[in-house]
C-alpha cells in the first residue's frame, strides 16, 4: 500500500511508550516472579524483549520472554493462504503464570484471538494480559488490551507500520493513507 505517510510516533516517542506500558505492567502485576512475556510473531517479539530488559531495568528481576506463532490458529487461513509458520519459541511453563501477550498493533481482534488459543496449547496460565503498542480500533470481537501505547482511531483503509530497532533498524510508527 503506498499514499501519504503521517508520523505517529518518532522514535524517542516509542521508547517512552514502551517505558510507560511497562510501568503498568509492573504495578498491576504484584508477584513478578510469577510474570511471563509471550510476543506475537512479528513485531510482538522484538517488543516484548524490550519490555522485559525496562523491567530488569526497573526491578532488577528477568523476565522470561517466549515467542508465539499464531499460524494454524488463524481463522483466515483460507483468505489469506497458507503460509510456513514462524514456530512458536515458549522454553518456560505458561500454567500458573501471569502471561502478557505482546504486539504491535491491535485491529479487529483476530490475531488475538488466535493467540489466546495458541497459549492454552502450552498450559493453563493464572491470568493472560494483553499489551500494543497502538490500538486502531475497528474491533470485531469482544477483545481489548490491557495495556495500550497509543488509540490511534483510523479508517479501514488506512494501515499502522511499527518499526522496531531489533527488527526493521529503526523505531517509530506511521499511519499511511490511500
Amino acid at each position: 500500500m503506498s499514499g501519504k505517510v503521517i508520523e505517529i510516533l518518532s522514535a524517542e516517542e516509542v521508547r517512552r511508550t514502551v517505558n510507560r506500558m511497562t510501568s503498568q505492567v509492573v504495578e498491576r502485576c504484584l508477584d513478578l516472579s510469577k510474570l511471563a512475556l509471550l510476543g506475537i510473531h512479528t513485531r510482538g517479539v522484538p517488543l516484548a524483549h524490550l519490555m522485559a530488559r525496562q523491567i530488569n531495568l526497573l526491578e532488577q528481576i528477568e523476565v522470561p520472554v517466549g515467542a508465539l506463532d499464531i499460524t494454524f490458529y488463524r481463522d483466515d487461513l483460507d483468505r489469506i493462504g497458507m503460509r510456513a509458520p514462524l514456530k512458536s519459541d515458549i522454553s518456560f511453563d505458561v500454567s500458573g503464570k501471569t502471561i502478557v501477550l505482546v504486539d504491535d498493533v491491535i485491529y479487529k481482534g483476530r490475531t488475538v484471538r488466535a493467540a489466546l488459543n495458541a497459549v492454552i496449547e502450552y498450559g493453563r496460565p493464572e491470568s493472560i494480559l494483553l499489551a500494543v503498542l497502538v490500538d486502531r480500533g475497528h474491533r470485531e470481537l469482544p477483545i481489548q488490551p490491557d495495556f495500550t501505547g497509543k488509540q490511534l482511531p483510523t479508517a479501514k483503509d488506512e494501515q499502522v507500520k511499527v518499526y522496531l530497532q531489533d527488527f526493521d533498524g529503526k523505531d517509530g510508527v506511521e499511519l499511511i493513507k490511500p
